[in-house]
């Protein structure tokens, strides 16, 4: 529950840094998701088969956030970058 509501709460954020803060948190639920996996199959509360579904979805889903993350920052990079003024040759 706490990977896609922090997701979710990100989307209302206003800028797309606070967004991208809250997919992190995401990303660290996810790693605590899959703590919670191994230690429900170390206790014997999810038979081996359902651990390893769970924990590759898990995989799926931080490799997404991973991307998310750096789409966002690569639309970050391109809007702060500095414009090159390119003189023309008429006014060189």
């Amino acid at each position: 529950m706490s990977i896609p509501s922090n997701i979710v709460e990100g989307r209302e954020q206003e800028t797309e840094a606070a967004f991208a803060r809250f997919l992190k948190i995401a990303l660290a639920s996810s790693s605590e998701l899959d703590y919670h996996l191994l230690a429900a199959r170390e206790i014997g509360a999810i038979a081996e088969g359902d651990y390893l579904s769970l924990s590759s979805q898990v995989v799926e889903v931080r490799m997404m956030l991973h991307g998310l993350i750096r789409t966002l920052a690569a639309a970050a990079r391109k809007v702060n970058a500095p414009h090159k003024v390119v003189a023309s040759a008429a006014g060189s």
